[in-house]
């Protein structure tokens, strides 16, 4: 008999699930302070318990699961000091977890006892597993055990009514590894005691404690027994997914289409093995579908930087939407792609977002533009010409792009390290405005001419340390000061091609001069000039391509 077996499907031939779209958001519970909490190598205490539950407020959770009060005195102690402090707001509603045992349902009735609204959620163990190796009992037996537990929950309920609303859940732990017809059966008992209305409904919360198969078999099962329930009208239902096969959000997100309208989770998944559902990415999974999930990740670095120090555990990098690296393209073609995408959306002007590679807005969660690209020997001329244009406002022309980033790939192919935007933007000044300065302009200005269609401009420069007047004629400035480094220095470049444009508000006003030269000895080299005149630019630009010619004979 072979060692693992694959799951048994569900027989759901009509199912309905798969022709639906996630339209709207589930009811959220976070269970971070209880569930996420026991997972914990170094459980919270009282600080960061209260840390991470303030932070869960300003996102805007209205359910949160705070604990097991009957199992942990730091819980009890936790639950009453929200009481007796009032510090639930009106809106909000805790939850408690409690086993099907009467002095723990009694402990956790002491707990919450004062609050305002309270789900008490009980819960036993029903796979056939679990009944087999653990409980050794039958399904009479657990179903008992799940009545009692509803009973004395409901006893002392009516005992405390006129204190505060308290509502009820059911859980059939490891749902998935149930019989559908016998997880209908108990959850059926339960609410028999319980007798849920329309107007008061009981939540019946489904859990993939373990994840044991794909996820469309869950959403069959949960649909199966959503047709089956005979309660279903007066009943949430509620989805509680593991990670177990890496596909937990995957298994809400079908739960949900199948019937489920409730989905427990935390902030980034952790939990028990391989975690729970990842509220923030099925969150920001429907707002990318234009679905509002009524809950705010606008400030996702800050949530991530409370997270990761309330639980001591590292986001990584590579998490959706909240990962370092999530907003980072290493691949040339990526970065090129992204540039373009950004640059057709402002032109545009359009709201809908729309950027190659990337399926949200990263300002919309906090994040920034400038670390979208990152540069490293894979990074190709679209993610360079990328930084230098959102560091520095030059539109940098095809064949510059082309340049730049092989000066870009040699630096980091020397040094093995990535290049950060702000490294990249100063190699472009030093490469291409301020290359050693064997030439230096000072100024100019024009002189009579007796040439038709010529121009002719007296120049102050300096040649290795020497300041002087030089003059030359030419169809422009840049003609004349080529002709006059020609006669007295001997500096001989062709203009191959010229690119000029006004920097963007905010740049000094300023315009941008893109100059390609060709040396004697055939080398094709730019520079890059910017001054508030377009003319003075242009010499910049030319001065620095001289300079570059310069320094290459120098070094060859």
């Amino acid at each position: 008999m072979a060692k693992y077996v694959p799951f048994p499907p569900i027989s759901l031939p009509d199912r309905t699930w798969p022709n639906r779209t996630l339209t709207r958001a589930p009811i959220w519970c976070s269970v971070d302070l209880r569930d996420g909490n026991q997972a914990l190598i170094n459980p919270m205490g009282p600080v960061k318990k209260m840390e991470l539950f303030r932070t869960l407020l300003q996102i805007g959770f209205k359910e949160i699961e705070v604990g097991f009060p009957a199992a942990s005195e730091t819980d009890f102690t936790f639950v009453r000091e929200l009481i007796d402090q009032q510090l639930i707001p009106d809106d909000v509603t805790i939850q408690v977890l409690v086993q099907a045992r009467r002095p723990l349902i009694e402990r956790t009735f002491e707990a919450i006892r004062g609050a305002k609204s309270a789900i008490v959620h009980l819960y036993n163990s029903t796979s056939t597993l679990q009944r087999r190796v653990v409980f050794h009992a039958e399904k009479a037996d657990i179903v008992r055990m799940a009545v009692d537990g509803a009973r004395w929950i409901d006893e002392l309920a009516k005992a405390e009514r006129g204190s505060g609303q308290i509502r009820f859940q059911y859980s059939p732990e490891s749902f998935t590894g149930t019989e559908i017809d016998f997880a209908v059966e108990i959850c059926e008992a339960v609410c028999d005691v319980w007798q849920p209305t329309v107007d008061n409904k009981t939540i019946i919360n489904l859990p993939s404690t373990v994840e044991l198969t794909t996820p469309n078999v869950y959403a069959d099962q949960i649909e199966l027994f959503c047709r089956s329930f005979n309660y279903r009208q007066q009943t949430i239902i509620s989805l509680h997914t593991h990670n177990d096969r890496g596909t937990g959000i995957a298994a809400s997100e079908l739960g949900m289409l199948a019937g489920g309208e409730r989905v427990e989770g935390t902030l980034f998944g952790n939990g028990e093995r391989t975690g729970n559902l990842d509220i923030v990415t099925m969150a920001l999974n429907l707002t990318t579908q234009g679905v509002d999930s009524g809950l705010d990740f606008s400030n996702l670095k800050e949530i991530r930087r409370i997270a990761e120090f309330c639980t001591e555990l590292r986001v990584h990098e590579r998490t959706p939407y909240s990962g370092d690296l999530v907003f980072t393209a290493f691949s040339g073609s990526h970065q090129d792609a992204i540039k373009k995408g950004f640059a057709a959306l402002k032109e545009s002007g359009q709201e809908r977002f729309e950027v190659p590679y990337l399926t949200i807005d990263p300002v919309d969660i906090g994040r920034q533009y400038d670390p979208v690209i990152r540069v490293n020997s894979q990074s190709g001329k679209g993610g360079v010409a990328y930084l230098v244009e959102n560091q520095l406002g030059f539109h940098l022309p095809r064949r510059l792009q082309i340049a730049f980033s092989q000066v870009v790939q040699k630096v980091t192919d020397a040094t093995g390290q990535e290049m950060s935007a702000r490294d990249v933007a100063a190699k472009f000044v030093e490469t291409y405005m301020k290359p050693t300065q064997t030439l230096i302009y000072h100024a100019h200005a024009p002189v009579d001419c007796d040439i038709e269609d010529q121009e002719r401009h007296r120049f102050t420069v300096s040649y290795q340390g020497d300041k002087q007047e030089i003059t030359g004629q030419g169809a422009g400035p840049l003609d004349a000061l080529v002709h006059a480094l020609t006669e007295r220095f001997g500096l001989a470049v062709d203009i191959q091609d010229y690119h000029e444009h006004a920097m963007e508000a905010g740049s000094d006003s300023s315009a941008a001069a893109y100059v390609l030269v060709k040396t004697a000895d055939g080398q094709e080299l730019f520079g890059v000039g910017q001054h508030k005149s377009i003319t003075k630019a242009s010499i910049l630009g030319l001065v620095a391509a001289i300079n570059r010619s310069l320094l290459l004979s120098e070094s060859g």
